[in-house]
């Protein structure tokens, strides 16, 4: 051992037991003091600071799900506007694009260069395409701006995370990350409502304007907090080759799963190309991440006993309320004759019952030492509604009944799966990990939607409007009991999802959460 290493080793085995522990989780790292991060603030936070912290984070965590549906509900006048209809679902596809690409990004960018700058990076690249979506004035120009729009909205979802990880510890954690799942589907849901009432009674460019002082909220209060937040950042060369090979197939990706089946059949040459393409990418993505030093996205970090079950166990989780989601309103609107706002509103069951399992999941993790079980009862008693879903043919409230029943349990997934994986690492490499949780988990509600599309294209033998796409001509009237059967194809991938979870869970290692047993801030929510 050189003088370096003797040095380094020493300068470990100074730091408290729990740090020295995070520090030696680097694979093939010996770092020293000077490279090491600063572990603590230089006074603690106080329950006033973390509370102040959560509420700046879910207000940011809430701009960027408010923009993800908030478009929907404008896009008719939007496109009588610019008189453009043919290039609509663009407006929403940009947004998801960029998102989804840069996920990973700004995760390992946040332990390179400090969550501070990150979030005010994502933030003001939120706002300016905010502000150019708004004064957009044509067609091209507003989906250059989205894109623009979702490159910020997609740093802040593993930024935010990554900072409530720093704030918490791990047997906390799980709380609070109910409690931003809550926002998220807050958002989710008045999205559509806002963008309506906007587009209606007001101007269509108000939906991006209310940004604006959301975002200037936001950065008031997280901004003087954060110089006391613990910084676990280390400094380091960035792979940027790296990171654009990663960007890239995710786009390409994404690009497959919005064409396939709508824009272009799935085996036209084109989507073909652009299968082959992705794939080549990631080949390529992958030869260099074994080669590089310092890889953007470190391999091993995938693998062990932890992370590749969390991230499926997360990604069929949300893969399935996506899809569900996205497709259920054609079946309210087929089988029971809903309006279209009828149909929104019987979407609230699902997205708003969700929100209490990851409630009673991350209330079960700060008391409970096996905090797996409630996530593995929860999948499978989804799995169990979702058999029940696909067997039998229910009245409207008993089928928003059981779809809340199934909401319950799915929703247990999401604390369990994002704090499980993020206690798998070291500090220092939390944003990455989030950043690939979060990457991974948008390209399965991707996948998902276009699975479930096709499934339903399949099974009717005939051209519908789905997953968002606007057809000028008229949509076809399909018969209730073609649609009910149909969609019990639907139900059973959704419970084949559910039980794949719940199989990744089982297989999880399930590792000690460092913490109090009871959390110290739980008063926030009381």
């Amino acid at each position: 051992m050189n003088k370096f290493e003797r040095q380094s080793a020493a300068d470990v085995k100074t730091l408290p037991d729990d740090i020295a522990d995070e520090l030696s989780r680097l694979p093939g790292e010996v770092l020293s003091v000077d490279d090491a991060p600063s572990i603590a603030p230089p006074v603690p936070l106080t329950s006033d600071e973390v509370r102040t912290i959560v509420i700046s984070l879910m207000l940011t965590m809430f701009l960027a799900a408010l923009d993800q549906t908030i478009v929907a509900t404008a896009l008719p006048t939007i496109g009588r506007q610019f008189q453009d209809v043919s290039n609509l679902s663009w407006v929403i596809t940009a947004y998801l694009l960029a998102s989804t690409a840069v996920a990973p990004v700004f995760g390992t960018l946040s332990d390179i260069y400090g969550r501070r700058v990150m979030i005010i990076i994502s933030l003001s690249l939120f706002v300016a395409g905010s502000v150019l979506c708004a004064i957009a004035p044509n067609m091209p120009m507003l989906i250059l701006a989205r894109g623009l729009q979702g490159l910020g909205g997609g740093g802040i979802m593993p930024v935010v995370q990554t900072v409530i990880s720093d704030v918490v510890s791990p047997r906390e954690r799980g709380q609070y990350q109910a409690y931003f799942s809550s926002v998220w589907m807050v958002g989710g849901i008045l999205g559509p409502v806002i963008g309506g009432v906007f587009a209606e009674h007001l101007h269509w460019s108000m939906i991006f304007w209310i940004n604006l002082p959301l975002s200037a909220a936001a950065i008031a209060l997280l901004l003087p907090k954060m110089k006391k937040i613990p910084v676990f950042h280390r400094k380091r060369k960035v792979d940027w080759l790296g990171g654009v090979l990663l960007m890239a197939s995710a786009v390409v990706f994404m690009l497959v799963l919005t064409w396939g089946g709508t824009r272009y059949p799935w085996l036209s040459p084109t989507v073909l190309a652009m299968v082959g393409g992705a794939v080549a990418l990631v080949v390529t993505f992958v030869w260099h991440a074994r080669r590089a030093d310092e890889p953007f996205l470190p391999l091993p970090l995938l693998g062990g006993s932890v992370v590749p079950f969390g991230l499926m166990a997360g990604g069929c989780a949300l893969g399935a309320i996506t899809g569900l989601t996205v497709q259920l309103p054609l079946y309210y609107e087929s089988v029971y004759h809903l309006s279209a706002s009828e149909a929104g509103l019987a979407l609230i069951p699902l997205a708003a019952v969700s929100t209490c399992g990851a409630a009673i999941a991350g209330r079960t993790m700060a008391r409970a030492k096996h905090y797996k079980r409630v996530a593995i009862i929860g999948t499978s008693w989804a799995a169990l509604c979702g058999l029940g879903l696909t067997l039998t043919t229910l009245p409207l409230w008993g089928l928003l009944t059981l779809m809340a029943a199934f909401a319950l349990g799915l929703g247990t997934t999401f604390p369990v799966c994002v704090v499980s994986v993020q206690n798998s690492v070291a500090r220092p490499q939390v944003g990455t990990i989030t950043g690939a949780l979060n990457f991974f988990r948008s390209l399965m509600s991707s996948f998902t939607v276009a699975a479930f599309a096709a499934i339903l294209l399949i099974a009717l033998g005939t051209d519908i409007p789905l997953a968002g796409e606007h057809h000028a001509a008229v949509a076809v009237v399909i018969p209730a009991d073609d649609m009910r059967h149909a969609f019990r194809y639907v139900f059973g991938a959704a419970t084949a999802l559910m039980t794949a979870a719940a199989l990744c869970l089982i297989m999880m290692e399930e590792r000690p959460l460092a913490g109090p047993a009871v959390t110290k801030h739980v008063e926030m929510a009381e």
